[in-house]
């Protein structure tokens, strides 16, 4: 099987609304698909459709090689979703809500119990084990909701902004949980606001934007779409950030650009004139508090694919064409 789970020109349209229009995504087996997009992109639509809980209006989807329209059932018994919200039981226990899901799942209350105990350590939740779960707060609720979803041990899992509402704490420890899922062999499409956890999760991303994949590639491909490396200074004397600019666009015959108060970046085509800044730098009596090489993050990716534009303003041309890219568009 070359995809656990492949969507194909998936188009879904509420009212006027056309929600999906012309979505491909794929992941390989054991790999993190990343999916970014502005609110109201299309994101949570794809997950749907995947997860059997929508039709699409056309095109096609196999999710551990079954049809998510012929084969729902099937689809069903692959995998495991978290939504954007939390959905479980308020009035039952930590344990009772997993403990449920298990003996749904056909698993035996011994084995549906252990499972439980299982989940709710891997989530930092046993001490609030038998506590009914509207006594938790939002992020226990959350971490509940996800360890529901990973009862059955699916091989595919839809997450779907899974840390919304965690602290920067909870946010690390739930990356840790989803490198442990991968490494176990499951399939992960991960949503998410926060890009850094695209970057640091993901092994290829999709941008959606208006129903349509603007862009697929490495997290470090979709980088490069925008000038490549860059050499970034911050003075540590802020009255000499134009000689800084000065000396950067004397090294890369290309104008620096002044980005902060007292920062200048300028793109390059290699790491060559790094040496050369810090020589100049060096020579001219220039201390610095920053100086560094780096790609240009996924914020910046974000903005230059998306845009700042209002919701019905139209899209604009795509910077990298997903059905020329080296790896199928997803």
């Amino acid at each position: 099987m070359d995809y656990m789970f492949e969507a194909d020109d998936l188009r879904k349209k509420f009212g006027t609304t056309q929600a999906l229009d012309g979505v491909s995504l794929a992941a390989r087996p054991g790999t993190v698909l990343g999916v970014l997009g502005p609110n109201g992109a299309g994101k949570t639509t794809a997950v749907r459709v995947l997860a059997t809980l929508l039709r699409p209006d056309s095109g096609t989807a196999h999710v551990g090689g079954f049809d998510v329209v012929k084969e729902p059932q099937k689809v069903r018994e692959t995998i495991g979703l978290t939504g954007q919200y939390a959905s479980v039981d308020e009035d039952l226990t930590g344990t009772q809500n997993l403990t449920l899901i298990g003996r749904l799942l056909n698993l035996g209350n011994r084995d549906a119990k252990a499972r439980a105990a299982e989940l709710l350590e891997w989530f930092d939740l046993s001490e609030a084990a038998g506590r009914m779960a509207k006594t938790y707060s939002g992020g226990m609720r959350r971490r509940l909701d996800l360890a529901a979803s990973l009862v059955g041990r699916p091989a595919v899992i839809f997450l779907d902004e899974p840390t919304t509402g965690l602290d920067p704490a909870k946010r690390e420890d739930m990356w840790d949980v989803i490198r442990n899922l991968v490494e176990e062999g499951s399939t992960v499409l991960l949503t998410t606001q926060y890009l850094d956890e695209a970057d640091a999760l993901a092994d290829e991303i999709s941008v959606i934007d208006q129903g349509r994949v603007i862009a697929h590639d490495t997290p470090d491909g979709l980088k490069r779409i925008i000038g490549g490396q860059r050499i970034r200074v911050v003075p540590s004397d802020s009255t000499r950030v134009d000689d800084v600019g000065r000396i950067l666009t004397d090294i890369t015959g290309t104008a620096a650009e002044r980005t902060g108060r007292h920062e200048v970046t300028v793109p390059v085509a290699d790491d060559e004139a790094l040496a050369a800044t810090v020589q100049r730098l060096a020579a001219e009596g220039i201390g610095v508090t920053e100086l560094s090489l780096h790609l240009p993050s996924l914020d910046e990716v974000f903005l230059t694919l998306t845009g700042d534009r209002a919701p019905d303003a139209p899209s604009p041309t795509p910077h990298l064409d997903p059905a020329t890219s080296t790896e199928r568009a997803a």
